[in-house]
């Protein structure tokens, strides 16, 4: 277990003043924070799992493990007891005994598990009260201190900024200690100290003080504000040591995070500038920063976000996009969405200095974050008309299309946005239908609402580009491009066209051969593309058909009434039906159907019959059928409508006949599609037979499932020709376009 290279007790300071080497700090200058190391009360852990496989080492295990956390625990106290002593200003041996304990607080605190141990044992007012060290306090008052080493204030700043990074608690603790005021005093050491490795040193950590503090704690960003520790941040600035220039950049990103007031004098103090030459610096650590910083500025400030780009940054931004730094990238990218705002007239300068290029690369990055950025950028700058065919020639279609297969919400939608955007633009329409877009945007797998409703709306928009010049251009690729494009663009204007188009699209140029050979030799996937297109094309063209598609009614035009059905009265003819008698009126049998007009009028043995028996129907069937000859009208029962459609076929009542049907095809489920066209087939029920076609385009996917079904499609692709040759040659009315 890795505790401290320093892990004893400090000397007592009756010890000679020669031995105070031996216990001096071997903890190293922190340059960022470190990766938090995790291992006194982890390794305990493990060693419990470790007794139940082990039961004849549990006892030693756990008092080496006891023991060495009580060595822990003594060691800090010890420690923390030396910081609380009371020492002699003038005594240098007391001073180097202080440095030591610091500096291993320091130490230990680099590892999580010890830092609880170091804030119960109540090592931060210690730690705080040593910010300002009694041994470098000014001569006679003056403005020159006895010393400028400062390793005791920054071991001291090291060990507070690394327990302020555990959790919000600490802290406040840090500052109910009153760590603020000698922080900012600690950032003023370059005008006393002057530019000193150790004066560095110190301010640096004193800005990490400040970063960690006020992480995401409005009240303590306030405090800072207040006790004027702003200021001399934005000073720091422009230091020399790009060390420094970064961590005082860093403090600045953190205090300005969503705290308006910050923001507000961190720009008047005339931060911007300098934040925008640092975008330039070769150090990715010091623009990384910068670019943190004036991101969190412009974040939610339309007059900030102005002045950042009067002071030149939108060049050096872009030229991030390029970083070798995954997370400058990120922060470059989410910069320039900032700056492509609605309100913002900057998208066409973005896209004129190059911006486009590199954020459409980044789309393909191992980093989701910088892909979720670099995504939000481009759907801000495909909002404008100026980059919209840039965006597409560069490759951006295709790249954002492969996004929506990601299953990170916001990824998706972001790029769901910007394909919104690229299909304002006629140009951009063949490039969408030839990468198979069309199809992507209709796979509906999509995380979130939102998304979905985006998706809808490119899909509308594309669809009221569908004419003119860009139909034609479509149909000329139809008709010369290789085949996997000839498909995609039948399967994309199945959905979008006009349904007065269709008959061009998809008879004179081909189209719906095109779909139908899908459903012969392709994979399942093509296959259900296919059917859905051919489904869409179905339902399109029959809604827009001028032809009226409800049931006709009988031949005659004046019906005797529902009071006439099985009414004796001036009845002139009787049916026998299972034995019981049923009361007509030829004059209306004769109107109604050819059969009956033939069984009446002509030379059959019924003419001049009292009673005409009826086999093979039952009564309560044959009455269904007289009540809509009487009537025009009837409800038909669903358990009754095969055995009426067969007594409407067999007496010719083509209006019946297709009640019937509709009646039926309310029954039509998976189970049941080869029956239903085996019925249509017997008796010709043509709408029966559409509908079942119609079922099977829809369900087509379910369907595949059935062992059944392959041999089935290719017997009826016939049907289905006939069908769609069938409905693409009526008579439309033309649609009127949505405009989005």
């Amino acid at each position: 277990m890795i505790i401290s290279k320093s892990f004893k007790a400090p000397p007592h300071k009756s010890s000679a003043r020669s031995s105070s080497s031996s216990v001096i700090s071997n903890h190293q200058q922190m340059e960022s924070h470190p990766k938090r190391q995790r291992t006194t009360r982890v390794f305990t852990r493990n060693l419990k799992r470790k007794l139940n496989r082990n039961t004849a080492d549990a006892a030693s295990l756990v008092k080496a493990a006891n023991d060495e956390q009580q060595s822990l625990v003594r060691a800090i106290r010890s420690h923390i007891d030396v910081l609380n002593s009371v020492f002699s200003d003038d005594d240098e041996f007391d001073l180097e005994v202080v440095e030591d304990a610091a500096g291993d607080l320091a130490d230990l605190a680099k590892i999580d598990e010890n830092v609880e141990i170091i804030v119960e044992n109540g090592a931060i007012p210690a730690l705080v009260k040593y910010l300002e060290s009694p041994w470098d306090s000014e001569v006679g008052g003056g403005d020159v201190p006895k010393s400028c080493e400062h390793k005791l204030e920054k071991d001291c700043a090291i060990a507070l900024a690394l327990i302020a990074a555990i959790q919000p608690g600490y802290q406040q603790l840090i500052v109910d200690a009153g760590a603020i005021v000698p922080t900012v005093k600690l950032l003023k050491r370059r005008c006393i100290c002057g530019e000193t490795t150790a004066a560095n040193a110190v301010i640096r950590r004193a800005a990490d003080i400040i970063t960690n503090i006020s992480h995401d704690n409005p009240r303590i960003k306030k405090n800072i504000r207040v006790e004027g520790g702003i200021p001399p941040l934005v000073e720091l600035l422009n230091f020399p040591d790009d060390k420094v220039q970064r961590a005082a950049a860093g403090a600045l990103r953190t205090v300005s995070f969503r705290n308006d007031e910050n923001k507000t004098l961190i720009v008047e103090l005339n931060a911007l500038p300098t934040l925008v030459l640092m975008l330039q610096s070769s150090d990715s650590s010091v623009h990384g920063e910068a670019i943190g910083a004036i991101g969190n500025l412009v974040h939610s400030s339309p007059d900030i976000k102005k002045e950042v780009v009067r002071a030149g940054a939108l060049q050096p931004v872009i030229g991030l996009l390029s970083s070798t730094c995954l997370e400058t990238q990120r922060e470059a990218a989410l910069l320039i969405g900032q700056f492509a705002a609605p309100d913002s007239d900057c998208k066409v300068h973005i896209g004129q200095r190059g911006g486009i290029t590199p954020l459409i690369k980044m789309l393909e990055s191992s980093d989701e974050q910088v892909v979720e950025m670099s995504a939000f950028a481009l759907g801000r700058l495909a909002q404008d008309a100026h980059n919209q065919a840039g965006i597409a020639h560069r490759g951006g279609i295709v790249a954002l299309l492969n996004l929506l297969d990601v299953k990170t919400g916001t990824v998706q939608h972001n790029a769901a946005f910007a394909l919104y955007g690229l299909a304002d633009n006629e140009e951009n329409v063949a490039d969408f239908i030839k990468a198979g877009g069309i199809q992507k945007l209709q796979d509906d797998n999509f995380t979130v609402q939102p998304t979905k409703d985006c998706v809808v709306r490119t899909l509308k928009r594309l669809q009221n580009k569908i004419h003119g010049p860009v139909l034609n251009q479509l149909l000329y690729l139809m008709r010369t491009a290789e085949k996997t494009i000839k498909i995609r663009i039948a399967l994309a204007l199945a959905h979008l066209c006009d349904p007065k188009d269709g008959k061009l699209i998809f008879i004179d140029n081909k189209g719906g051969e095109l779909l139908l050979e899908l459903l012969y030799f392709s994979s399942v996937k093509q296959q259900r593309y296919s059917s859905s297109a051919l489904y869409e094309l179905a339902t399109k063209a029959t809604s827009f058909a001028t032809e009226d598609s409800a049931p006709a009614s009988p031949t005659q035009q004046v019906f005797l009434g529902e009071k006439f059905v099985n009414n004796p009265t001036l009845s002139d003819v009787t049916f026998l039906i299972d034995g019981k008698k049923f009361s007509a009126h030829k004059i209306c049998l004769v109107a109604s159907s050819d059969i009956f007009r033939a069984m009446f009028d002509g030379l059959y043995k019924e003419r001049n019959a009292p009673n005409v028996e009826i086999p093979n129907i039952r009564l309560e069937v044959f009455e269904l059928m007289m009540r809509y000859i009487y009537t025009g009208r009837v409800t038909i029962p669903k358990h009754l409508a095969k055995d009426l459609l067969v007594a409407a076929d067999q007496y010719l009542l083509q209006g019946l006949k297709r009640q019937c049907e509709y009646t039926i095809a309310q029954e039509i489920s998976l189970d049941k599609i080869p029956q239903m066209y085996e019925l249509a087939d017997t008796f010709n029920a043509l709408a029966l037979r559409r509908a079942s076609t119609l079922f099977v385009l829809e369900h087509f996917t379910k369907l595949s499932t059935q062992l059944w079904f392959a041999k089935f499609v290719k017997r009826i692709v016939p049907e289905i020709r006939i069908y769609i040759i069938d409905i693409l040659t009526r008579p439309v009315e033309a649609s009127t376009p949505t405009h989005v």
